[in-house]
């Protein structure tokens, strides 16, 4: 942050810290300073010089990295959501809905709406294509977060974490539950959205560790906490005091282990994030108090990490969000990332219509990813966690959708057959991050033709992003699952127009799922009268 306070002066002599000058906000805090808070660290200089005026001199010091972020989430305004930032978080609102209402048909999403509903209050939410269904507005941002995860449909950052999943449930409960005169509008939570992102980018550039794919914890569990924190503190309008606590309070949240990866359990990690990120932000709003640097120690966040350095944020004149320099990867069927180059690579093998039953080897060279290593999976879980699987699912339908992943498809005869002919190869070369990785798939014939083809960007990664047709497909066949079309259409429509959107409830109106339709209708016309006076 920029120096405040008077400069030191004894006669015509500027005394400066050293290192100080031009600094902004990008140092390691200042430690050591027996008897100072870390938000408002106080030095104070004096030099007494014979025949010298000298003057006591106040200057409040850098910030901590967590006062870094207080700072930063209080104070981040409408004015630095770019152009690029809004159409992608526009874009990332969209795929999250779509996939989410996709995930309110699965099983894990069913038995934590089960489980949720034993939570009464007189402040609900709406749970998502639930049009009878009302929770506490921290339990419907756990079940609506887990409907994201659900199928592993969501979008993924680099460093590697699925950004959307524990924020926007967050904002659409408050959003909800909490009606306010002026309402939250469509900038509202455009602003606060990416504020819960921001956080999350900025936390996972702290350890190179993170750079990687996630061996020890699930990354959403970990920064998505924090995300959602931030971004509810920043939709409830706390100081920046109560910001700081959030974040102190959400650490204390956080964490998830990758041995849950391929089961039921792992949507609960976006799900928890969600809701344990709403509860810090409401126990700092009542006054609880955590760790003032806690994002400053090895023992505060620093704990999930073997490497941590953290760093302040830049000075809010300054500021850049990552959102502007970093785009997001939006998958095309429901499973790990790291199977999408898998899946275009087998794509291109497919093209010399090779006979399945002809095939002798089949060789995937890929990263060292162990817990996406299933030779024979056995669950939808397991499959979507499974290079072996994808890659034969290709080869032997030249295409994976949402039902790809049926029990009825996973235990087919030829997928299994298929199944004992794969190999993996991990070259050294073929780093394990999302930014770098690679993929080969090798097919030789019993008559020893070989066919090889390599992927180096899968269409829907962030160098060859969605074409917007092809993400508003995508949410339109997601979505019709639950929500009539004209549901659907009308929320496309809202979130295209999201900025100038007065009241961004609105949403929630459509998410409900089915309901009368005069009431859709009256929404649908407005959202139509919004567009056409734009």
């Amino acid at each position: 942050m920029p120096q405040s306070g008077v400069s030191a002066q004894c006669g015509a002599k500027k005394r400066e810290r050293p290192g100080a000058k031009g600094q902004r906000g990008t140092s390691a805090p200042r430690r050591g300073l027996p008897g100072a808070t870390p938000a408002h660290r106080l030095s104070l200089w004096l030099r007494e010089s014979p025949g010298e005026t000298c003057k006591f001199v106040l200057r409040i010091p850098l910030l901590s990295v967590t006062e870094s972020f207080a700072s930063v989430i209080h104070g981040l305004k409408v004015q630095h959501l770019t152009d690029r930032v809004i159409q992608r978080s526009k874009r990332m609102i969209l795929d999250t809905l779509g996939v989410g209402l996709l995930g309110t048909n699965t099983e894990v999403f069913h038995k934590t709406t089960q489980y949720s509903k034993i939570f009464s209050t007189d402040v609900s939410s709406c749970v998502w294509g639930q049009p009878d269904l009302r929770l506490p507005p921290v339990y419907a941002a756990f079940v609506n977060g887990v409907a994201v995860h659900s199928m592993d449909f969501d979008d993924t950052w680099h460093p590697a974490t699925h950004p959307s999943g524990p924020v926007l449930p967050v904002l659409l409960a408050l959003s909800d539950a909490f009606p306010r005169n002026p309402r939250f509008s469509g900038l509202d939570l455009l602003l606060a959205f990416n504020v819960g992102i921001e956080v999350q980018g900025r936390l996972m550039h702290f350890s190179k560790q993170a750079s990687d794919i996630p061996k020890r914890f699930h990354p959403p569990a970990l920064v998505g906490t924090l995300g959602s924190a931030a971004a509810a503190a920043k939709f409830l309008g706390l100081d920046q005091t109560k910001c700081r606590e959030a974040i102190a309070i959400a650490v204390s949240y956080a964490g998830a282990p990758m041995a849950n990866a391929a089961t039921q359990t792992k949507p609960l990690h976006v799900g928890n994030a969600a809701r344990h990120g709403l509860e810090a932000a409401f126990l700092a709003l009542l006054g609880l108090q955590g760790n003032q640097e806690i994002l400053d120690t090895e023992a505060g966040f620093g704990a999930f990490y073997s490497t941590y350095a953290p760093q302040a944020l830049p000075a809010l004149e300054s500021y850049t969000l990552l959102l502007d320099q970093q785009g997001i990867a939006m998958k095309r069927f429901p499973a790990h990332l790291g199977t999408h180059w898998v899946a275009d690579a087998a794509a291109s093998v497919k093209k010399y219509l090779l006979p399945t039953d002809r095939i002798k080897r089949i060789v995937l060279r890929i990263p060292d990813v162990k817990y996406v290593n299933r030779p024979f999976p056995v669950s939808e879980h397991e499959a979507r966690h499974s290079f072996q699987f994808i890659a034969c699912t290709m080869l032997l339908d030249g295409d994976i959708s949402i039902q790809s992943f049926h029990d009825s498809q996973i235990g087919r005869p030829h997928i299994r057959e298929l199944l004992h002919k794969v190999e993996l190869e991990c070259p050294p070369d073929n780093h394990p991050s999302f930014d770098t990785l690679y993929c080969e798939v090798s097919v030789t014939l019993e008559s020893g033709k070989c066919f090889t083809e390599r992927c180096d960007t899968f269409y829907g990664h962030w160098r060859k992003p969605l074409h917007q047709e092809d993400l508003e497909e995508k949410f339109r066949v997601n979505s019709s699952t639950v929500l009539s079309s004209e549901a659907v259409e009308g929320i496309i429509k809202t979130v295209a127009r999201l900025e100038d959107l007065e009241d961004c409830s609105l949403l929630t109106t459509f998410l409900k799922g089915p309901c009368l339709p005069k009431k859709i209708s009256e929404c649908t016309q407005h959202v139509l009268s919004t567009r056409s006076h734009a």
